[in-house]
């Protein structure tokens, strides 16, 4: 028996750097693109083809909290030159229809991953803080990375 399609909340995800699950309230530039090729073969017809794969630049952005975390500490490796790249694993999480009870959060289990290698972070935004609001703090951090690899899990 076939479940009827649902499309995936975008709410419920995960970051996870070197096995450290961390909070982020907005994850964005899970692209994978690639620059067209046009080129004319020898009877005159344009052929499009796909080149190099774009730059991969991803946005983590969250509230900031009073823990000291694995990613202050990798920001700190940054000098000069070099850093040490990660790889980070980001997953679309849900519960599967299988489950006693979907909205259990031990019920939520990865359904869409993008691993993220050779990730490096290439800025760190502090928040706007304003005296006169009660707004949260946020900070968001760049990350530019080498390959995007993304796995449906069934």
């Amino acid at each position: 028996m076939t479940q009827p399609y649902y499309p995936l909340n975008a709410y419920r995800f995960k970051v996870s750097l070197n096995g450290e699950d961390m909070s982020f309230s907005e994850v964005s530039g899970l692209d994978i693109e690639f620059e067209p090729i046009t080129y004319k073969d020898g009877e005159g017809n344009r052929v499009h083809m796909p080149g190099q794969q774009t730059d991969i630049n991803i946005m983590l952005k969250r509230g900031i909290g009073d823990k000291h975390s694995e990613l202050y500490k990798w920001l700190s490796t940054v000098n000069g030159n070099m850093v040490h790249k990660r790889d980070i694993v980001i997953s679309l999480v849900g519960a599967r229809p299988d489950k006693v009870d979907p909205e259990s959060p031990a019920a939520l289990e990865p359904l869409l991953t993008w691993t993220v290698s050779g990730a490096f972070p290439t800025k760190l935004t502090g928040p706007s803080l304003n005296a006169s609001s009660s707004d949260i703090a946020f900070e968001s951090v760049d990350l530019r990375a080498d390959s995007i690899k993304v796995e449906y899990i069934s």
